[in-house]
């Protein structure tokens, strides 16, 4: 049996302590598709996706173009959640949390970092707020949610629609605002390899023509 990667060993044991029993169960799932020869966490793909400039709020309650307002031409790195989740959301905002540390000054000018909601009926601006701070967002990392069907439609865009959110997979995506070049990442990525794409994607900038 081939042994998960150390890296998945060391989240595991790291998280324990500090997120609920439901949290770790769901890690602990993501270690047996590694053990049992299944897709391993953190696996990327090329993706094509459409990004809808529709009206979101974000955490602040301001009202912004998904596209437009919020990726422009930056670097984006979007995961999904829901504010009522004890399993795999706390994971990628932990995930997310590190990636911000690891940004610094780039975070909010050339890379942004979102958050979005998956039941946009309860989350609210507030409890997305409640949320971000819980996580310890500055600014360039966006809690999006809003009008049910403006939400629906842009996580369609996303493939990342799921009628019931809450047996959503773990995944989040990493692309280029500018160049429309994106990758998914399946299961639980470390901040490093996400951070790594980022920094492919700028690279693959200055090769463009």
């Amino acid at each position: 049996m081939k042994a998960p990667p150390a890296w998945l060993s060391m989240l595991f044991f790291a998280f324990i302590s500090v997120v609920p029993p439901a949290a770790v169960n769901a890690l602990e799932t993501s270690q047996s598709r590694v053990t049992s020869g299944g897709e391993e966490p953190g696996q990327s793909m090329d993706v094509q996706i459409e990004l809808h400039d529709l009206e979101l709020l974000t955490q602040d309650g301001r009202r912004v173009r998904f596209k437009s307002d919020v990726i422009g031409d930056r670097l984006v790195a979007i995961t999904f959640i829901y504010t009522t989740c004890t399993t795999i959301c706390p994971i990628f905002s932990s995930i997310f949390g590190q990636l911000q540390n690891l940004l610094g000054e780039r975070m909010g000018r050339e890379v942004v970092m979102i958050s979005l909601s998956l039941n946009p009926t309860t989350d609210i601006p507030a409890r997305m707020k409640r949320e971000a701070q819980k996580h310890g967002a500055r600014p360039g990392w966006f809690y999006l949610t809003g009008e049910k069907q403006n939400v629906v439609q842009v996580l369609k865009g996303l493939d990342a629609y799921f009628p019931d959110f809450e047996q959503h997979p773990p995944m989040a995506l990493v692309g280029d605002g500018r160049t429309g070049m994106w990758r998914r990442f399946n299961g639980f990525p470390r901040p490093e390899e996400l951070l790594a794409l980022m920094d492919e994607l700028t690279a693959a900038r200055g090769k463009s023509p």
